[in-house]
Order: C-alpha cells, then structure tokens, then sequence
C-alpha cells in the first residue's frame, strides 16, 4: 500500500499509523505470544448528550519541517523553533534540545520566549534546568492556547514534513529530537496525576492489513509524508494480531498496539509549576509585528509561536491543517484506544476523558479552529457500532 494512501486510511490527523509498526509477515511464534489476549474490554457510552466539549486547533506544517534556526533582529538575537506539525507535544523536548544549543551559542544568561504552548513552555522549561533566567511572553496561556486542544499521544512523526524534503539531514535530526523526547518522557511516568503514560489500542480494519482499501478518498492537495518508523523501531513497542475470538469489536480484524499517551491538562500543569517554582515569569502581551520585540530586556529570545509565526513573522510557508476533538465523560474501564482503517475514526482515553477525533475533507489548509459540533456527533455515532452485541 502506498504511504500516502496508508495514513488517509487509518486517521492522518494524527499519524497515528507511525504507532503501529504493523507487519503482516511477522512470525507466527510473536503473533501467539500470550500478550495477545487481551482481558475483557469495557465498551465505551458512545451517545452525543456524553460529549462534554468539542475542541479545535490549527497544526502548523511547514513542508520543509520544523524552522529551528536563529536570525538577527536589531540588538536581538532570536532563535525559532516552530512549525511542527502535529508532531508539537511529541518533539517538543527534543526540539527544545536543538533550539537551546542555538541559545547558548549566544552566550545568553537571560532569554525570553515568545509562546506558552507546547514548544514555548517546553523550550522555556528546558532552558531552565541548564540554568537560565527565563521570562515568557504570550497572549494565551494554557490551557487557552491551541496546543491544549491536542489529542495527546506520542505521534513525533505526525505531518513533520513532506516526503521530497526528508533529506539525511533532516531524518537525522527527527531521530535525534524523537529519541530525546521519548527519554524525556519515559522520566515522567508514575508521577501524580499520570502526565505521561503508556495505554493499549486496538487498530480496527474491514480488510486484511496486507490488503488494499477499495477506495480512499482524496483529500485536496495534502503531501504525502516520509517512512520514518523504522529509525526508532527499537523503542517501540510491536503490534499484535489478534483472532476474532481475542476481541470484541464488530470488525473483522484487528491488532492490538500499544502507545504512550499525555494526560494534557496534568502534564501541562506538571510544566507550568515547574516554570513558576524555579522563578519563571509570564507576562501576557500580544505582539503583531516583529519590531514590537525590540522592547523586550532579554538580549536573546525563542520564537515558538506554531501557527501565529504565519502572520507574526510573514511566514507563507507555514500550512495550517485543521484537527478536531470532542471529549465524552471519564468511563470506568475504558483504559485503552481505538483507530479505524478506512473510517477516519481515533479515539484515545485520557484521565480528562475519551476523546474522538475524526478528519474531514478540508481540514488541509483550513485555520478556521471554529467547532463542528455536528461532525464530532457523527464522529461519536459511528463509535457506538465498533463493538459487537453481547
């Protein structure tokens, strides 16, 4: 199956297919493991008067991938880091990492960052802890800002960038910012409140995985994106076939994965207490043009502003591609995700709820983050059949 048709087929939203390293030529002797019996699944209350809220945010892709680079303005030195795609909680430290080792090249003691959602609070968290005085400047904070509208699972390939500008350079640096990330990661589990953890999910299709959709419907002009999965196999976990009688699902075949997820609102806070107890500062101001910079004290700053760099900093090659999520009320039980092949359909359970998602033709290219109520409504309806009667 070709890449492109691969990830419109089992949710691109989320890339969600570079969690299931999925081989259909596996041994025989890892698909009967006993890991692949699962113990009972709770179905989930699947009904509209369950959803609780219904978000929507703006990816910001750049074809060439992430801008992490550092440019002179007047006194100032600012180093960038947006332009993630949907990949911003994922590679967030990772891309921290890279921006901080432009900081310091600076010699900074002070730095200043612009943006406090997933890339500015991280950057500016990361500096921190290598000994910096940091002061965040924003006119949103979390959980105002897009990025808490997130679905929040670890996705660090999620549209990064286009095939034709996955150069060496480039994989090698995803590698990089993916594999610092999961450490970082991996550090916060078993915390209070569960920031980070690891949940099972069950990848759903109507056809063989080795088979071809019948059709795939075409969504305008989106790219088709690069195989990365392979440079991180080794700190993934692999995804488990599983016979019809090891699951409770209306489809034919599944496999059982495994992925790590965020609990956005505690991870968020977890950050954000950190910033503040260390003596960080957030100063609400709005800027609209790049010489309003030129007040700020800090010699050196952190553009990490995602989809507001477009109008912010004239960037035209920032992509906007819309994402929406409802959330149903907490369930008892449900402690595990779905995807459907070929249905646009993702759910992940969070300590916050179960969140839905499901793409549409015109997300790509499309800022508007104003809800769709009646799209996730039909998103939801077409959760409740995935489980068989009984």
């Amino acid at each position: 199956m070709q890449r492109r048709q691969l990830l419109r087929s089992s949710t691109q939203a989320l890339a969600v297919s570079s969690l299931l390293p999925w081989a259909p030529s596996a041994p025989a002797q890892a698909q009967a493991a006993p890991w692949a019996t699962p113990a009972p699944l709770t179905p989930v209350w699947a009904r509209p008067d369950r959803i609780i809220a219904v978000a929507c945010c703006t990816r910001p892709f750049r074809a060439q991938g992430p801008r992490i680079e550092t440019q002179r303005l007047g006194r100032h030195t600012v180093v960038h880091n947006y332009g993630h795609g949907g990949a911003g909680w994922s590679l967030s430290w990772g891309s921290a990492q890279q921006a901080l080792r432009l900081v310091r090249a600076t010699g900074a003691t002070r730095l200043g960052v612009i943006g406090c959602g997933a890339i500015g609070l991280t950057t500016a968290r990361l500096a921190q802890m290598a000994g910096l005085r940091v002061r965040i400047y924003c006119a949103e904070r979390p959980p105002e800002v897009r990025s808490s509208a997130a679905t929040g699972v670890w996705s660090p390939e999620s549209r990064i960038c286009t095939e034709a500008q996955a150069t060496p350079a480039f994989t090698r640096q995803w590698e990089a910012m993916a594999r610092f990330s999961f450490q970082r990661f991996q550090s916060l589990l078993g915390l209070a409140g569960e920031p980070v953890m690891w949940q099972d999910g069950y990848f759903l299709s109507d056809v063989p995985f080795d088979a071809d959709l019948a059709s795939v419907p075409a969504h305008d002009e989106e790219p088709d994106y690069p195989d990365l999965e392979d440079l991180i196999g080794d700190i993934r976990p692999r995804s488990v076939l599983l016979q019809p009688q090891q699951h409770p699902f209306s489809v034919p075949h599944v496999r059982r994965y495994t992925q790590m997820v965020f609990n956005l609102p505690a991870y968020t806070e977890w950050l954000m207490n950190g910033f503040m107890r260390d003596g960080g500062e957030i100063i609400t101001r709005r800027f609209e043009h790049p010489r309003q910079l030129s007040s700020l004290p800090e010699p050196t700053l952190v553009n990490a502003t995602g989809w507001g760099a477009r109008a912010l900093w004239g960037d035209d090659s920032l992509i906007p591609v819309r994402g929406q999520t409802a959330r149903l009320v907490p369930q008892a039980g449900v402690n595990y995700g779905l995807q459907w092949r070929g249905h646009n359909l993702f759910m992940v359970s969070r300590k916050d709820g179960i969140l839905v998602q499901a793409q549409s033709v015109g997300d790509w290219g499309n800022a508007d983050a104003t809800p769709d109520r009646a799209a996730s409504v039909a998103a939801v309806e077409r959760l409740a059949g995935l489980f068989r009667p009984g």
